[in-house]
């Protein structure tokens, strides 16, 4: 196969931070070497994890290996990996994910478009020991994957999902990166860094879009324990907390748009159709899907009310160009 022509050059970058996950890490890094457009450059960033970082130095030669010179933790690792970037795009991948062979190719396309500040891609869970019946398909994003209700065609979106997104370098450089008062930190499952930055960059630059192009596709890895319900209050508790932080970041209008037009559409579907397959005797787990989406939803608001009221960090990124009138216009 010929390599695409007229598209953006790309750096790949992967963070990692824990030599549990070699096996995963070693199958994202041969999905990006058998990309149809191949990447300017790879870049494994290891978060604090001396062990690790040596055995990439001495085992992968075909990949930039540096450590997190930012804090700990998901958002200064990326921060680092797009410091290093040398590539007009900057894409990220999730260590335990694994990318179609035209992945990049689809994720450089729409850039064509100069108002494109970033494109993301669908996430399809890979569940290691099958899906859990009690788990929906539209409760994906609490293993960080595409949820159901999401677009099925390539559209302007709020935001990206971090296991799967690219950036314009210089947006990146402009705003400053990911913010890392947010985002996770080894195991604690917070997050929701990639929707603040969007949303920064995007108020930054009037006139500019954010594109989700389901075409650009990575198969994510799930271990058993993320499918639990356990695992999935946690999860979304710490998104509530997130969600939180960003709106008090961005304003709440910008910060739960999408996710209002979610909990009025898409989990009432979820809940009834839980129930309706229950009552006709299609599915006995119906039942316990629509309970665990409404558990879901608790646990999500009572993270976000939680999350408003702790004290904000302090914002480690460039101040955002948000105006007085546009905030004003947040909180009218």
């Amino acid at each position: 196969m010929s390599q695409p022509t007229g598209l953006p050059a790309v750096s790949v970058v992967i963070c990692s931070y824990a030599e549990e996950r070699w096996d995963l890490l070693m199958g994202a890094l041969d999905s990006v070497r058998g990309q149809t457009l191949p990447p300017q450059q790879t870049i494994v960033v290891v978060d604090y994890n001396m062990d690790l970082y040596k055995r990439l130095i001495f085992t992968v030669p075909d990949a930039v290996i540096v450590e997190n010179t930012g804090p700990k933790g998901l958002s200064g690792a990326r921060n680092t990996g797009a410091g290093v970037a040398t590539a007009e795009i900057v894409a990220f991948l999730d260590d335990d994910a694994e990318a179609a062979p035209d992945w990049l190719e689809r994720l450089a396309a729409p850039y064509d478009d100069p108002d494109v500040l970033a494109v993301g891609g669908r996430v399809a869970p890979q569940w290691e020991a099958g899906r859990p019946r009690h788990f929906a398909e539209e409760l994906d994003w609490i293993v960080g994957c595409t949820y159901r209700g999401m677009p099925k065609v390539s559209t302007e979106v709020r935001n990206v999902i971090g296991a799967n997104m690219s950036f314009r370098a210089e947006v990146l450089s402009r705003v400053g990166g990911f913010n890392t008062a947010l985002g996770r930190q080894d195991a604690i499952p917070l997050g929701c860094e990639e929707t603040e930055l969007c949303i920064r960059a995007v108020i930054g630059a009037p006139g500019s879009r954010v594109v989700y192009e389901p075409a650009a596709l990575v198969h994510h890895h799930v271990p058993v324990e993320r499918g639990t319900l356990k695992y999935m209050l946690s999860r979304s508790w710490s998104e509530g907390i997130s969600k939180a932080q960003v709106s008090r970041v961005v304003g709440h209008k910008r910060a739960l748009g999408p996710e209002r037009r979610y909990v009025r559409r898409v989990l009432p579907r979820a809940v009834f159709s839980g129930v309706r397959d229950w009552i006709r005797g299609k599915d006995s787990a119906g039942l316990g899907r629509a309970g665990a989406v409404i558990a879901v939803l608790a646990s999500t608001a009572s993270g976000y009310v939680r999350g408003r009221r702790q004290p904000l960090e302090p914002m480690p990124v460039k101040p955002s160009p948000v105006t007085p009138d546009d905030l004003w216009r947040e909180v009218q």
